[in-house]
């Protein structure tokens, strides 16, 4: 059974937390998590590189002077790439990069994510992180008893708390989401994983179906 440690907001151990099977206790598959990755990034992309092509360009029509006699080279168009003002050989066009999985597989990615953080001991679940008033003070000390404070992290609260997001926004390294809304290239992009306990349960309500 895959557990995690339990730390208050001092970051002092306090107990240890079993967690679902389902979705932190499987193997990893790198071929479903290389298809999300590769999927999440071509998403990404925009694809609204355009330049316009010899046939797009103002100009063209009449040959800019005769074929003999002038002394300069041969010339059929003004809109020839090698000339200024023309249009550009093989320009990038715009186009949809977007690559369609199914849900299944996403799913899968998912819980080979969160194996993988559960198998190399990088999930960490707090108790009570409610904070009065912002302090960013009282959040990096949290991550140096943690002794995480120089990594890459991703820390998953259940709802919106406005305090403790503008506690840790300022910190290099730490990214804030929604427990509902994690998906496994973050935790790949993180070294950590930050839970409190009702993100934990929220993740295993909307996942571990």
């Amino acid at each position: 059974m895959p557990s995690a440690f339990v730390y208050d907001k001092k970051g002092k151990k306090i107990d240890t937390l079993d967690l679902n099977q389902k979705l932190f206790g499987q193997k990893p598959n790198p071929s479903v998590i290389h298809q999300y990755v590769r999927a999440y990034l071509a998403n990404q992309r925009q694809g609204t590189a355009k330049r316009k092509s010899r046939s797009e360009v103002r100009g063209g029509g009449a040959k800019p002077w005769r074929q003999k006699g002038t002394g300069r080279a041969r010339a059929g168009t003004n809109t020839s790439p090698i000339w200024v003002g023309g249009g550009r050989a093989f320009p990038p066009q715009m186009r949809d990069y977007r690559i369609d999985l199914p849900k299944k597989i996403k799913r899968m990615a998912l819980i080979s994510a969160l194996s993988s953080k559960a198998q190399e001991n990088r999930i960490k679940v707090l108790d009570n992180v409610s904070m009065d008033v912002p302090k960013t003070k009282t959040v990096a000390d949290l991550l140096d008893k943690l002794k995480i404070s120089r990594s890459k992290i991703i820390f998953l609260f259940e709802g919106m708390d406005e305090n403790l997001y503008k506690s840790g926004r300022n910190i290099k390294g730490l990214v804030f989401k929604r427990a509902s809304l994690i998906n496994p290239y973050d935790l790949l992009n993180s070294d950590f994983l930050i839970m409190t306990k009702k993100a934990l349960e929220k993740v295993e309500e909307v996942f571990a179906q």
